[in-house]
């Protein structure tokens, strides 16, 4: 048994498979794999990497079935191993490139079962009679064990939520995860919160709540992560980028790939690489737009042409990014409260007002490059019939 020092939960403890697993080239892979896609265009200490995400998501899930009885040893093994191996599938800069992998190849993260059966992981996990398709099964929270790794409340969450803020430097991160674990059990084979565990849910709802806009959705993320998608993209439009091997590249070569284009994907790089980002010509919420404004999601490409159009100048110089519909998944979370079994919305008034507020953070952006910033504006607005007309939205389009 080896340890190692985790900045946040201190030592975590290493057995033989797990030491074989980690020295894979699909586990190390990781390590060149930003947890926070290009936030650190933002937050310049977000540099941590799957890898260390992996390995406290791995920590986490022990503690958890160490402490209920119903898990035999070979479920305890199986569970740690899918915890460890639960981000494997991530393409380069993690999120940021998962919608453009699903597109071409139908492929998400969670989708590991032949990355599982390849190479030296597939040798080690076949030494240790160890099923790649049950653990993707973990992995995809489709067993009961599973749902400690994918669910509603879950391991992964608690662990992303404090890394994340403690990287980022933002102290929305609090969640009391040890109490948190302490109060989850299997009841009638559902992962479920007792009542003393209800204050620690809702500290990681309310944590998940803040850091969405400060960190996850913050603009200048959003402004950069929808650059380089679409200098990744037109790689792939051209033909020199196969969508299927993307998945098993890390950052570093495809940023590489992009830097050495001669087009367009080449100017956004160079814009990339020296921070020289497109602009907010607009940035609305379902306050100023309705919701209807998310069918353009199938479209996004040719309502960038339309507003290009109108404003005479070329496709490449706008950029839209309309986020998916907002939810808050663990609010159905699963509570025991006097042998009854309620979500958790029904349990906490507080978690009951955030799903309105998370709601409200929702906002659409149309990027654009300096120049064109207020004639991109006008015609966006025009385009989505944006509603506000107010003092705030002109502040909004000056300040970029």
């Amino acid at each position: 048994m080896k340890v190692i020092r985790d900045p946040i939960h201190g030592y975590i403890e290493l057995d033989a498979l797990t030491l074989s697993i980690i020295d894979s080239p699909q586990m190390q892979r990781l390590r060149r794999i930003s947890q926070l896609g290009l936030s650190n265009l933002v937050y310049p200490g977000a540099n941590h990497s799957r890898f260390e995400h992996s390995l406290g998501v791995m920590h986490l899930a022990t503690m958890l079935t160490g402490k209920i009885d119903s898990v035999c040893e070979d479920e305890k093994k199986e569970l740690r191993v899918a915890a460890l191996l639960h981000d494997v599938g991530h393409g380069p800069f993690s999120h940021v490139t998962e919608g453009l992998i699903k597109h071409y190849t139908r492929q998400q993260h969670e989708d590991v079962r032949r990355i599982l059966k390849k190479g030296e992981l597939g040798e080690v996990l076949n030494e240790h009679g160890l099923n790649p398709a049950t653990i993707e099964e973990h992995i995809q929270g489709k067993t009961d064990l599973g749902k400690i790794l994918n669910s509603e409340i879950d391991v992964d969450r608690m662990d992303y939520l404090v890394r994340d803020s403690h990287y980022t430097g933002v102290a929305f991160g609090l969640v009391d995860h040890v109490r948190l674990i302490n109060e989850m059990k299997f009841y009638e084979n559902k992962l479920v919160v007792n009542s003393g565990g209800i204050k620690a849910a809702e500290s990681l709802l309310v944590s998940r709540f803040l850091m969405h806009p400060s960190v996850y959705y913050h603009h200048v993320s959003r402004i950069a992560e929808t650059m380089f998608i679409r200098a990744v993209d037109h790689l792939v439009q051209k033909g020199s980028l196969n969508p299927f091997e993307l998945r098993n590249m890390d950052d570093s070569r495809v940023f590489e790939m992009i830097r050495n284009d001669d087009g367009y994907a080449g100017e956004l790089a160079a814009k990339l690489d020296n921070r020289k980002l497109y602009k907010r010509a607009l940035y609305v919420g379902f306050d100023e737009v309705s919701e209807g404004v998310l069918k353009h999601r199938r479209n996004i490409k040719r309502v960038e042409a339309e507003i290009a159009e109108e404003v005479g100048t070329e496709p490449e110089n706008v950029l839209i990014d309309i986020p998916r519909n907002p939810e808050i998944a663990e609010m159905k979370a699963q509570v025991k409260v006097n042998n009854r079994m309620l979500r958790l919305d029904e349990a906490s008034n507080i978690v009951a007002t955030l799903e309105q507020a998370h709601h409200d953070n929702w906002k659409m952006g149309v990027y654009t490059p300096k120049e064109y910033r207020e004639d991109v504006a006008k015609a966006a607005k025009v385009f989505f019939d944006v509603k506000r007309t107010s003092k705030q939205f002109r502040l909004t389009e000056i300040k970029g």
